[in-house]
């Protein structure tokens, strides 16, 4: 194995395992974890592994074992090192590699699936390493990504705290965690931020998304007031999506912060609004809350009904009724709302 497995859950070190990234993803497809994926082994991913396995009647103890990875799925396993990785694989290895990616500063998508944004990257970090450039992880690549990862360190960055600055907001705007952002500046996150404190930012765990999800959680609940869905719905859908992640792109070809398909973008455009949509983050998310919409009124308000259509298609929930992955994309979502 290339990596070694420490899964020490809320500990005091702020150090990243590269491991609990995987982790993290996983918890994150089933609702549970709704933090940044930084790898690092805090409050919230050791909280978020016990609601799962309370969820999911096992042993709650807060330690990600063999049984919990197995509840967890195909994002569950095999670990980081296990396999060579090839464009189309699912799993826990992938979020590591897709995270140490993003370490690198070459890849964006952390999502646990080997899609085409993932073999770009792997290229172009395999010609950054001088490596025989295939888009495939195999073990030279994995072992070069992981040596790179433990001793690259970017230089922090500095920050003059102005008027109506707040350590989230800086957080954000950088692409850093608060937790991170006040515990490099010893700085009680309760406390008053002083006007003209010179901060050390540190360097992203992760790659900063294109919008923060500040923003995008705002402009979906705006955009869903204006077409009468339900704001914490809509966010639950998006959550359960992307992540409020403006960029990620599906196998299926589906897009943004609302995974829309091509055809679903055609059709909204032609048929309910009969207008073109600007390919922007704000145009992604107007487009899947219309959809949204229309799926409400035409499963006569069923939300149930709606969201399983809006993942496995009107025709098909007609005429076979709910898949049993719709219905756990279903209750996952259920489970988020209100809480993103």
């Amino acid at each position: 194995m290339l990596a070694a497995v420490a899964f020490a859950l809320a500990s005091p070190a702020h150090a990243a395992n590269p491991q609990i990234a995987g982790l993290q993803v996983a918890l994150r497809a089933y609702g549970f974890y709704l933090g940044p994926i930084d790898g690092v082994s805090g409050r919230g991913t050791a909280t978020a592994v016990r609601a799962f396995q309370r969820s999911s009647r096992l042993a709650v103890d807060g330690v990600p074992g063999a049984t919990t990875r197995r509840a967890l799925g195909r994002l569950g396993a095999p670990l980081y090192g296990k396999r060579t990785l090839i464009q189309g694989r699912v799993g826990w290895d992938v979020s590591v590699l897709q995270y140490l990616l993003a370490r690198h500063g070459v890849g964006r998508v952390i999502d646990g699936y080997y899609g085409g944004e993932t073999v770009l990257a792997v290229r172009r970090f395999q010609r950054r390493a001088k490596l025989a450039v295939d888009g495939i992880a195999g073990p030279a690549t994995l072992r070069a990504l992981g040596g790179a990862a433990r001793s690259t360190r970017l230089p922090d960055r500095r920050y003059l705290v102005r008027a109506g600055d707040s350590l989230t907001a800086i957080a954000e705007k950088h692409g850093t965690s608060l937790r991170s952002l006040a515990s490099t500046n010893r700085l009680d996150p309760a406390r008053p931020l002083l006007i003209g404190t010179r901060l050390r930012i540190p360097r992203a765990a992760s790659a900063p998304l294109a919008a923060p999800p500040s923003l995008v959680r705002a402009t979906i609940t705006a955009t869903a007031t204006r077409y009468g869905v339900d704001p914490s719905l809509a966010r639950a859908l998006a959550w359960m999506e992307s992540g409020f992640q403006p960029h990620v792109v599906s196998s299926a070809g589906a897009l943004g912060v609302m995974q829309v398909t091509p055809p679903t973008w055609d059709f909204v455009e032609t048929v309910l609004l009969g207008s073109n949509v600007p390919r922007t983050t704000e145009g992604n998310i107007r487009v899947g809350v219309v959809f949204l919409s229309h799926l409400l009124r035409e499963f006569r308000g069923d939300e149930r009904l709606a969201l399983a259509a809006y993942y496995q298609g009107a025709k098909a929930v007609r005429e076979h009724g709910l898949y049993d992955e719709t219905r756990t994309y279903v209750e996952a979502i259920r489970s988020l709302r209100g809480r993103v």
